[in-house]
């Protein structure tokens, strides 16, 4: 096993073989039956092209062996930082015929993220964009390479320039060593087939090693309760790295049962409506501000939608009333809520449960086995329908994070229990209810924002005294960030000043404040420690009187 990795305990891992949750194949293998089984149907659309199951296949083997020739080997880890692209879903079964763990990054992540999971994972290798935006990926990637010597090769989605090599060029080459030699990999199924990020308050990254044998469990549990056959149609514009996007069930459901996913980059209304007709789209992956932009643009009525079955939506809790007017826009549509965690634990509402349970939950957990407590601060369970802090463990849940074992020791229960910061009741029906957060992390739009990361940079600011970032409801993204700031004597600070200061800290454009105050001092709780309680009420009625008074005129 990997070194890091915190393997299953051995009376666990028997249990779940037994149960058939684990069945030691590798995601290869899992995938080498779905290609010989779907081939000649169609897999993949992205924009004009398609691919057939037989030529994913074919193409992710010649550029696994090309990786090969060019000195990949099983067990290296590797940076992929693509886009919704074909390129991606070829990367990613060429590295999983090798054994090479794909490390999950998206495209909006910057050099204080790479340069993070490069140096936390030992990573030999990097694929990424040449350009996106007015951002060049290349300089960015140059610099990482210099400063760890582990890190090898970078291979460019786009113009390599002249430091790099064109992952193009490595999918279409034809491979001079012999697809057979795949076949003598040795990939073991308890190490992992992918590192996906938590987003931890303490602002550096978490890598989560999801086993082949927990990540293959992952995604049949998860297509056993969305509807999904081989006639289903999947459309993703979420960052097809992410956990939810990519395997709950996701691009890798929807291919083992030989179901078809088209993939985009673009989250513009009217263009996902167009998809949605053109390739009669069954079923949808939103957070919910996605949502809540897609049934409030007038152009949804100008397409066909009929063949939506289920949206279902993640990330973030969704109020009822969204889910109420997309069923009204979308009659054929069910708005299917789940809770889930890049960790493991995969909770859904199901299909068949009753409307109120629907509207008002987030689901419950998706396999038997997946065991629930939520407990108070002193880990005692509390009443059922109390709220306390909620806690999993199961055959697809982590026993660690990679290489941290003194935060492992915070992370779970002496009995193996991940603790998540999520805050939950149960509901009568059984399903389970958000309640919010307990550890220090701003929701915007699904993607989790650690407050410690931003405040750390934001005290580097000459101007700046002391700091503290909360979250402030926002009607489309759920929640963004306010940073609260007390400034040094005889100092002024805006908030566009700021954010040019934390954009030299080459940071995700997702992580930046969108709102700041100053106050002489900050509100502090009993015990002395600042009071973000207070301040999230603060901005909250700030908030409130600016939307009453616009809307008096």
């Amino acid at each position: 096993m990997l070194e890091g990795v915190v393997p299953f305990p051995p009376e666990y891992a028997r249990k779940y073989r037994e149960k058939g949750y684990w069945l030691d194949r590798s995601l290869a293998e899992e995938f080498e039956a779905v290609f010989n089984k779907y081939g000649d149907r169609i897999a993949v659309w992205d924009g004009d092209r398609s691919y057939t199951y037989r030529d994913i296949d074919a193409v992710s083997s010649s550029l696994a062996l090309n990786l090969l020739e060019l000195g990949l080997k099983n067990l290296d880890r590797v940076v992929v930082q693509l886009p919704n692209v074909i390129e991606f879903v070829m990367t990613y079964f060429a590295l999983q015929k090798i054994g090479c763990i794909p490390i999950a990054a998206l495209a909006t992540h910057r050099y204080a993220e790479v340069s993070q999971f490069v140096a936390l994972s030992g990573a030999t290798t990097c694929i990424f964009p040449d350009v996106q935006g007015d951002f060049d990926f290349r300089p960015m990637i140059a610099r990482v390479k210099a400063e760890n010597s582990h890190m090898k090769f970078g291979l460019v989605y786009g113009d390599p320039g002249p430091d790099f090599i064109s992952l193009r060029d490595l999918i279409a080459k034809p491979a001079k060593r012999d697809v057979g030699e795949l076949k003598s990999i040795k990939i073991e199924p308890t190490d992992p087939a992918i590192f996906q990020l938590s987003g931890g308050t303490t602002g550096v990254p978490k890598l989560i090693p999801r086993t082949h044998n927990d990540y293959a469990y992952n995604t049949k549990a998860a297509v056993e309760v969305c509807g999904i056959d081989a006639e289903s149609v999947l459309l993703l514009v979420l960052p097809i790295a992410h956990n939810l996007p990519l395997a709950c069930p996701g691009l890798q459901g929807f291919m083992m049962q030989g179901a078809k996913v088209v993939l985009s980059t673009n989250t513009r209304p009217e263009e996902m409506f167009k998809l949605i007709q053109k390739h009669k789209v069954t079923h949808l992956k939103v957070v919910p501000a996605l949502l809540i932009r897609l049934v409030n643009d007038p152009s949804i009525g100008n397409f066909d939608l009929s063949s939506m079955k289920v949206i279902q939506s993640g990330g973030q809790r969704m109020q009822p009333e969204v889910r109420i007017r997309t069923k009204t826009l979308i009659p054929s549509v069910t708005v299917q809520e789940n809770f889930g965690m890049s960790e493991g634990v995969l909770m859904f509402v199901r299909l068949d449960d009753p409307e109120n349970v629907r509207l008002e939950t987030c689901g419950r957990p998706v396999c038997e086995d997946d065991e629930i407590r939520i407990v108070d601060d002193d880990d005692r369970i509390v009443a059922p329908g109390e709220v306390g802090e909620f806690c999993c463990r199961g055959p697809y849940t982590l026993r660690g994070y990679f290489g941290v074992p003194d935060y492992n020791k915070r992370a779970f229960t002496s009995d193996g229990f991940y603790r998540s910061g999520d805050l939950m009741r149960q509901h009568p029906s059984g399903n389970y209810m958000v309640e919010g957060r307990k550890k220090d992390l701003i929701n915007r739009g699904g993607e989790k924002i650690s407050a410690e990361e931003i405040e750390n940079l934001i005290l580097s600011h000459p101007a700046v005294q002391n700091v503290a970032c909360v979250a402030m409801p926002d009607e489309t993204m759920g929640e963004k960030m306010c940073a609260y700031a007390i400034l040094r004597k005889g100092t002024t600070l805006n908030l566009a000043e700021l954010v040019d200061f934390l954009k030299s800290k080459e940071i995700a454009k997702f992580k930046l404040p969108e709102r700041l105050e100053t106050l002489a001092e900050f509100p502090v709780s009993t015990f002395g420690k600042v009071s973000k309680k207070n301040l999230v009420e603060m901005v909250s009625r700030k908030l409130e009187d600016e939307r009453a008074a616009k809307a008096k005129g």
